[in-house]
């Protein structure tokens, strides 16, 4: 555990964001050697299944992601309180909701994954290898949710290192799973999604055996979990706006897979590996901004709101340092990268050309993530469901449509709109930030002497 309100911000920062960087970028190696094995000992056909699961996938989880974003602030603002009794009580309570929506989860998805694959337009032939391939990822949620609660509730706490190590563990296994079922059995892609429910499924076993011999907050017991109803209704309150953000965001994602479907498989193979190269480009905006969502959040519970303004500057500059990095190594490097996918040249010069555009403009996204990071960490997640939905709904997927049904710009109008939604997503969120409303939507309150108000 990390006390994150004293010492200097950007070094807190930083150390604190380096491990979940890296867990993130170990996370994205699910998909990126499920993508690899398939598109290079199945075909495109395959990759462009799994590819196309992947939005869906997120589209029915992403409503339990933002509401744990909301148990990890108050985590996080207790903590930074030094309320461990209501710690330990919001812990209790997001493991009896990770359980009972990851169930919920399995069983909704499994029933209208095939339609899905349908309304988006997607062609007849790949529909089998997709539905088969999702429905078995589905069948193995409560491991994903698990695992990624309790890494939520530990990155709560000041502790971004451990659920690193277990990651790694489990993308070592999900990637000998994956040669054994595919290159050496020579199974089909269902066993890739079989590889990844297995290791997912170990992590988070490994996870609660470790935390329960050797950390003094998180003891896991079926026995000992209870249900806190305030705990749950205030984080409903600041996670359901980020789980419905999320859940559009999703949607969106879907809704311009439906787009890049009328250009074919060779557009939908390339779109799906070029995104699981942004995926991994993404990375260090989206660490940063969880760690300083957590800074946040502890500094908030300690009374300390001014470190937020400190921590703000010191996170901006570094991710738009590394955003200029990785922007030049996928315009630069974007066919050799597309090469690990696929051997197939319309494909890794449809796919070459989305890495041109959409690494040009990293900076953006980093900024975005940022400035969103900090309301999230203050509880103010209701703001940013509405910008988040104007720069995709309203901005992205209208320029995609438009833009590509014109023949001489084609995939390329999905291409721009992306970029074109950053754009504005950055600006509307710098703007909110300005106003300093978010200061007031804290969790724990103080009064103006600096005593704790409940």
């Amino acid at each position: 555990m990390k006390d994150l309100s004293t010492g200097n911000e950007g070094k807190l920062i930083w150390k604190f964001a380096i491990p979940m960087l890296l867990g993130n970028i170990f996370q994205q190696f699910y998909n990126l050697i499920d993508s690899i094995i398939v598109g290079k000992f199945i075909g495109k056909q395959a990759l462009a299944a799994v590819g196309t699961s992947m939005p869906i996938t997120f589209l029915l989880i992403s409503l339990f992601i933002g509401i744990t974003m909301g148990f990890t602030i108050i985590v996080s603002q207790y903590f930074g309180a030094k309320d461990m009794v209501k710690v330990k009580k919001a812990i209790n309570t997001l493991y009896i909701f990770i359980f009972a929506s990851s169930i919920l989860m399995s069983i909704v998805g499994i029933l209208i994954s095939g339609w899905i694959f349908r309304l988006i337009g997607m062609d007849p032939s790949i529909i089998p290898q997709a539905k088969l391939f999702l429905n078995i990822f589905l069948a193995g949620l409560i491991f994903l949710f698990g695992y990624n609660g309790t890494s939520a509730i530990l990155r709560g706490l000041g502790d971004s290192k451990t659920p690193l190590y277990f990651l790694i563990g489990s993308v070592v296994l999900n990637i000998i799973l994956d040669i054994l079922f595919v290159p050496i059995l020579g199974w089909g892609v269902w066993s890739v999604a079989v590889a990844t429910v297995i290791s997912e499924g170990v992590a988070f076993i490994s996870q609660i055996i470790y935390l329960n011999r050797y950390h003094k907050v998180i003891n896991f017991s079926f026995a000992d979990l209870k249900f806190d109803p305030e705990i749950f209704k205030k984080g409903i309150k600041i996670g359901l706006p980020t789980g419905l953000q999320q859940t559009f965001v999703a949607a969106g994602m879907v809704a311009l897979y439906g787009i890049v479907n009328k250009f074919g498989i060779d557009a939908n193979a390339a779109y799906s590996a070029a995104g699981r190269i942004d995926n991994f480009a993404a990375m260090p905006a989206m660490s940063f901004s969880m760690a300083l969502s957590t800074f946040v959040g502890q500094n908030l519970g300690a009374n300390k709101p001014g470190r937020v303004m400190a921590g703000l500057r010191a996170t901006l500059l570094m991710t738009a340092l590394i955003s200029l990095v990785v922007s030049f190594i996928t315009v630069i490097f974007g066919k050799y990268l597309m090469m690990l996918f696929t051997n197939d040249p319309v494909v890794i010069e449809l796919g070459r050309g989305y890495l041109m555009v959409i690494g040009s403009f990293y900076i953006l996204f980093s900024t975005m993530f940022i400035m969103n990071g900090v309301l999230r960490g203050a509880g103010d997640t209701l703001i940013p469901m509405f910008i988040s939905l104007f720069a995709l709904w309203i901005i992205r997927i209208p320029i995609a449509y438009f833009l590509s049904a014109y023949p001489a710009i084609g995939i390329y109008g999905v291409y721009w709109s992306i970029p074109a939604g950053w754009l504005f997503g950055a600006a509307l969120s710098f703007i909110y930030y300005l106003t300093g409303r978010w200061k007031k939507k804290a969790i724990v309150k103080f009064s103006a002497d600096g005593k704790r108000v409940e």
